[in-house]
């Protein structure tokens, strides 16, 4: 029986897909095998070493001790991907808030509400001070193009858009994606000097911090909106303000308020909306729910912030797990112990990331405690557990 512990309220429509006879879920849960969270803080709290896994079900994952978990074999998991389409449609809203005075004609109209019979001729006349441009034709660059930022780019096309991508380190899936008609760029610089809107999608890690500041700034068309629904801090804002006062840019759309920006007449605020809508709650769940299915049933790791992806087609009843540093000659030592206790090896993949490497070993033979023992004794092995097929019985041995 595998031990879920929730953390936050979680859609029932990924708690259900947890078989009754396979899992106990529960927010009072003391030794959970697994944690499935949300927005819980979990750098205040004490972890338990029975743990194996951590899902977030939701893109970010900064409310997790990422380095900690690393290091003591924890697998972290988020859902990229799962909330896109809420965050599309927010961004194409912003589009049209960003062209056209929507929401300051909307403030203008509310106080006219005690005009009576004067509205129709005020409005008539003052309507011309909210206009703005059309969408179509103008140019939009899109800046990285992962799940949000490819639906995003094809959209735009659709709507009549000239759209630029940059993504250095776009993924296959990605440019399978990705509408035909979306242009490359081959610099960043490229991109901003070509766009009227600009729109980021990135990830918010030390490289990309501050990734928008006032050099980059410089090479923006005068006049462009600048959208963020990604990560605040990926615009330096003491620069993002100057710009906007300065009239370089012409507008900034986000979803990341801060006291600065909400005084700043040139920044539209809106709640942290992104991914707010009941459809991209149930996606994260769902995608959370099968990931910590897929690692704790077969060991298999998919859409980890902290170890490699590894997978492994299953060809024999037991499946060895070892996480450790990666460092020279470790899985020789573990076949090495295997070998002397006379396991056949039927396949095993070995993938690393960073400084931590993950194994998934099957074997034809039941693996004994005191080989386990062994394995886990190897300097630089940091958790060791095996999966039982027959009966989905899972022997933990971890270190710590």
């Amino acid at each position: 029986m595998f031990k879920i512990q929730t953390l936050n309220k979680i859609s029932s429509k990924g708690l259900d897909l947890f078989p009754h006879d396979l899992y106990e879920v529960a927010s009072n849960i003391t030794e959970p095998d697994a944690i499935l969270v949300r927005s819980a803080d979990l750098h205040t709290i004490n972890i338990p070493d029975s743990v194996k896994a951590i899902a977030r079900a939701g893109a970010g994952y900064n409310n997790i001790p990422i380095s900690s978990c690393t290091g003591r074999g924890i697998v972290v998991f988020n859902t990229p991907g799962a909330n896109a389409n809420a965050v599309k449609e927010l961004t194409l809203t912003a589009l049209f808030l960003a062209s056209r005075d929507i929401f300051g004609g909307i403030k203008w109209v509310e106080s006219l509400a005690e005009k009576g019979t004067e509205v129709g001729d005020l409005v008539e006349k003052n309507k011309s001070q909210f206009e703005g441009p059309e969408l179509q034709g103008k140019t939009l660059g899109v800046i990285g193009l992962g799940a949000i930022g490819v639906m995003v780019a094809n959209d735009a096309c659709a709507l009549g858009m000239n759209v630029i991508g940059y993504d250095p380190y776009i993924s296959v899936d990605a440019a399978w994606n990705l509408s035909r008609h979306i242009v490359r760029a081959d610099t960043l610089e490229s991109l901003l000097t070509k766009s009227d809107y600009v729109t980021l999608h990135l990830p918010l890690i030390d490289t990309t911090k501050n990734f928008l500041d006032a050099e980059k700034f410089c090479f923006m068309k005068k006049k462009a909106r600048l959208i963020n629904f990604a990560r605040g801090a990926l615009v330096n804002e003491a620069d993002l303000i100057a710009a906007l006062n300065n009239r370089t840019l012409s507008l900034y759309v986000t979803d990341f308020p801060s006291a600065d920006l909400i005084t700043c007449p040139y920044a539209l605020c809106i709640p942290h909306l992104g991914a707010s809508t009941p459809e991209a709650e149930e996606n994260c769940a769902v995608m959370a729910v099968q990931q910590l299915r897929e690692f704790l049933e077969t060991g298999a790791i998919k859409n980890s912030v902290n170890y490699p992806q590894c997978r492994l087609e299953k060809s024999a009843p037991f499946r060895l797990l070892v996480a450790n540093k990666d460092v020279p000659n470790m899985l020789g030592q573990i076949t090495t112990i295997l070998a002397k206790a006379s396991i056949n090896i039927t396949s095993l993949v070995n993938h690393s990331r960073n400084d931590y490497a993950y194994n998934i070993i099957d074997t034809e033979q039941h693996i004994a405690t005191q080989v386990l023992e062994q394995i886990k004794a190897v300097h630089g092995i940091i958790k060791v557990w095996v999966i039982e097929s027959t009966s989905s019985k899972i022997n933990d041995l971890q270190l710590g």
